[in-house]
């Protein structure tokens, strides 16, 4: 298989018809990788692996760096088709690709709910019909399809893609709002947030008295200040000077949630490790977007930007660039790590649950998302390449020379 280049495609928020000759910011597509990673690592339970993932090492995790790093995507992409042709040419962009998402997310569905099935039916184990969230599918199938349809049915691992699709409905309103004045997007988005935080708004959903897992009514202003940061004009300049004033307290902040996290993670270990404020912050509500969830996220965000560079060199490495491609192909990564999680889990019930099998179930489980990954950019690159015209006599069409 040829090595081709790294595509410039933003698949979590951009398709191929959508990209541009500027330079890539890898970093971009990196942190998504690392975001797909650890949530395939985290969806399976009882993983030691968990303990080194984003969610760690503060009170934030991956879902932050992909809702984040997809409204900063949006906002680049689709932010420079509104000004090259207009509004209704870019609002047509931005529902094409959330309607992409919502095939993506039917066709995961009925393959989630199929390998759930059948797991149950071989092993005789209902109990993952209600672990995995498929057990009202199962009872009322005619009524949980058209829930699903309508994004209200959302089984365990599937509640990120409806999430995203809805900010992209909502998205064009952000654009036009962005074109005029930062703070018309800006204000009324952390309103809504607020008004979650203070009143606790919910999203319901199906069944009757769940609600959506990831509140859209919160998760819109990370999005929102991602879409933000991602402006492409001169607004960027003060916004990077804005982080550097922000460094010394984002060092503060994401110490003080590392040596927290950590000590969480002693005491589950052993009871007699004190857990620094544990009964003050725990549980800290990740449906509703928690602020301190925001400020962990965006203190981390600060020392990245800070510290790591668009040009630097290590994104360009063999060693990262598995994790960039996953990240440049995300919805196809994600899809595929939905279904390795849970397979994972499955056999971690099933067969076993130690170290070694662990440590083969993560490792397969990530090299099949890198080496897809891989694969998708290599097809990508072949579809690029100029078309040949055989010579003339040289034609062979079916049968013989």
């Amino acid at each position: 298989m040829p090595r081709a280049p790294v595509t410039t495609a933003s698949t979590a928020a951009s398709s191929p018809a959508q990209r541009s000759s500027a330079p890539r910011d890898l970093r971009l597509d990196f942190f998504r990788g690392v975001a797909l990673i650890c949530i395939f690592i985290d969806h399976i339970p009882e993983n030691y692996l968990n303990y080194f993932t984003l969610s760690a090492i503060g009170f934030s995790d991956a879902a932050e760096v992909f809702i984040f790093i997809s409204g900063f995507t949006a906002s680049l992409v689709y932010g420079r088709a509104l000004a090259m042709r207009g509004v209704l040419f870019a609002t047509i962009q931005v529902w094409r690709r959330a309607w992409q998402l919502y095939v993506a997310h039917i066709f995961l569905f009925v393959i989630f709910i199929a390998e759930v099935s059948y797991t149950v039916k071989a092993f005789n184990n209902p109990m993952y019909n209600e672990e995995m969230g498929v057990g009202d599918f199962l009872e009322h199938p005619h009524v949980a399809v058209v829930q699903a349809l309508i994004l209200q049915f959302q089984p365990t691992f599937l509640d990120i893609l409806p999430l995203y699709i809805v900010l992209l409905l909502i998205f064009p309103l952000v654009l036009i709002a962005l074109r005029r004045n930062v703070w018309l997007a800006l204000v009324p988005s952390a309103l809504v947030y607020v008004e979650v935080q203070i009143f606790g708004v919910d999203m319901p959903a199906y069944p009757l008295g769940s609600v959506w897992t990831f509140n859209p009514l919160a998760w819109q202003f990370l999005f929102v200040l991602g879409a933000v940061l991602g402006q492409t004009d001169p607004r960027r300049r003060a916004a990077a000077d804005l982080l550097r004033l922000a460094f010394p307290a984002a060092v503060a902040i994401a110490l003080a949630a590392l040596a927290i996290r950590l000590s969480w993670m002693f005491h589950g270990l052993r009871e007699e490790f004190p857990a620094l404020f544990l009964r003050q912050l725990w549980p800290v509500n990740k449906g509703n977007l928690a602020p301190i969830r925001l400020a962990s996220f965006f203190a981390l965000f600060v020392l990245v930007a800070h510290w790591i560079s668009p040009q630097a060199r290590f994104l360009r490495s063999a060693i990262a660039r598995p994790v960039v491609l996953c990240g440049a192909h995300s919805l196809e990564i994600f899809c595929l790590s939905i279904l390795l999680s849970a397979l994972g889990h499955f056999l971690m019930s099933e067969f076993a649950s130690g170290l070694r099998m662990q440590v083969v179930v993560n490792l397969v489980g990530i090299a099949a998302m890198c080496l897809t990954a891989a694969m998708l950019d290599w097809y990508r690159a072949i579809q690029r390449l100029p078309e040949t015209v055989p010579a003339a006599g040289h034609e062979h069409i079916g049968g013989e020379d």
